[in-house]
């Protein structure tokens, strides 16, 4: 079973708003992203011990599940190539001195959104950047210091950017849960 799928049906609503070329953009880059390998249990051990600790040595891993590191390392490769999987350092929030999270709506007119992503991804405290479709043009995911570095960021850079029609943030007040690794590789994706 393939590990990802995107449908191809029904962005309508892309090409009314942004037109052909957006649309062709936005099926190139699904197909970019769609993981072309099957898993099977072993990758899905590999990965769940890798996602409970990233740092495990590949003789770990091997030792853990019965395999030779040789055969662990290639599978982790193959996994890393694909683009199924990566591991990453995952920074706490908090611990890094950043107060506050924020998720913002971005309507974009006179400019194409993947622009406007483009120069929002630039912005060191923004962490994640998605066209999306839907009332936003993009969604944002970032962080402020405090309520002083989240005025000037939100009204000296983010809405001052050219082609940022109209922001619409929401301030988490309670984070009850971050998972990078949220993705149920446990269950399989279904088709």
């Amino acid at each position: 079973m393939p590990v990802a799928k995107y449908s191809r049906t029904s962005c309508a609503s892309v090409l009314r708003r942004n037109g052909a070329s957006a649309y062709v953009a936005l099926q190139e880059q699904r197909a970019e992203r769609v993981s072309q390998i099957e898993l099977d249990e072993t990758d899905h051990a590999i990965i769940a011990l890798l996602r409970a600790d990233g740092r495990l040595p590949f003789r770990s891993i091997a030792r853990e599940l019965g395999l030779t590191e040789a055969t662990v390392r290639s599978r982790v490769r193959r996994l890393e190539e694909s683009r199924t999987m990566r591991v990453v350092a995952v920074t706490d929030i908090e611990a890094a001195g950043f107060g506050m999270l924020l998720a913002i709506g971005v309507q974009v007119e006179s400019r194409s959104p993947e622009e406007v992503a483009r120069e929002l991804a630039a912005v060191p405290e923004v962490f994640s950047v998605n066209v999306v479709v839907g009332a936003q043009d993009i969604e944002i995911l970032m962080v402020a210091e405090d309520q002083v570095a989240l005025h000037r960021l939100l009204h000296e850079r983010i809405a001052a950017m050219p082609g940022v029609r109209r922001l619409t943030p929401a301030l988490a007040v309670n984070v009850l849960k971050n998972q990078p690794d949220w993705v149920p590789f446990d269950r399989g994706a279904s088709a």
